[in-house]
């Protein structure tokens, strides 16, 4: 397990394969577990980083802000320690609205990035995540600390249940879920989704001039899937793939298809 520190906390991140670097972003909920295959994918062609975002997987949960803001400046920062000068980024979910906020915000150092599933606007989250986006629940968490406890103990069986709608696997997903869900404290959990439930990214999409890939399935029921003609509309020059047969987690779903996409993406000059 590596880990690097960074002005915001300490970082874990694994790393697999050699050639030009690649970084793999992780969405709400998730950790670089979610990237297992795909890492050993990329790896026989890439430098492919996954890391896991503060608060989540296996990095450090000291921070005083786990905002989609901070994780974009996490990702500058980890790129700087690792020496990495630019590379293309990857997200899933959350992880893909981080890479084309960093791509907006540090141009110099983005060369591509592919969005999985990703909200560009709040409003396209389920309304079971726009629940959890309700600020008033970190208030509560903060004043009465059994509460996170209590909301831990009862929600992995819901995730376990409630993966079999988010994926083909969903006893693989549901294990997965609950083992990255377990590790998270409150503040994570419920600041992280706050601000993605806040994020509007139309305003300043068309700051972006690099290669940007789209992957959505039409079955994705945690964002809505039609987020794609956001990005169509916005960023003309991006390309879209899109995936009959999957949900929230096209990696997952239909891996051969979802790997092909993205290797090809990535070798695109």
């Amino acid at each position: 397990m590596a880990t690097l520190v960074t002005d915001q906390g300490i970082v874990h991140y694994e790393v697999y394969g050699r050639g030009r670097p690649v970084l793999l972003l992780h969405g709400w909920l998730n950790s670089w577990a979610v990237w297992r295959p795909t890492i050993e994918f990329l790896g026989q062609e890439f430098r492919t980083y996954a890391l896991d975002f503060l608060g989540f997987g296996d990095s450090g949960d000291q921070s005083e802000d786990y905002s989609v803001d901070t994780f974009t400046i996490l990702v500058s920062q980890f790129m700087d320690r690792m020496g990495i000068i630019k590379a293309p980024l990857i997200g899933h979910s959350m992880g893909g609205t981080v890479s084309l906020k960093t791509a907006i915000q540090f141009p110099e150092k983005v060369v591509k990035v592919g969005v999985i599933g990703s909200p560009l606007v709040g409003t396209s989250l389920s309304p079971l995540l726009k629940l959890a986006a309700y600020r008033g629940w970190v208030d509560l968490a903060e004043n009465a600390p059994f509460f996170y406890n209590m909301f831990q103990s009862g929600f992995r069986p819901f995730l376990r249940g409630y993966a079999h709608f988010m994926a083909r696997d969903g006893r693989a997903l549901g294990n997965m879920l609950t083992e990255d869900f377990s590790k998270l404290a409150f503040m994570p959990f419920f600041e992280s989704i706050g601000t993605l439930r806040e994020t509007d990214l139309r305003p300043i999409l068309h700051q972006v001039k690099i290669p940007v890939l789209g992957i959505y399935g039409k079955k994705d029921n945690i964002v809505d899937p039609y987020q794609y003609k956001v990005l169509k509309e916005y960023l003309p020059h991006s390309q879209i793939d899109w995936y009959e047969s999957s949900g929230h987690f096209p990696m997952l779903d239909e891996p051969e298809h979802f790997h092909g996409a993205l290797k090809k993406f990535l070798q695109q000059p």
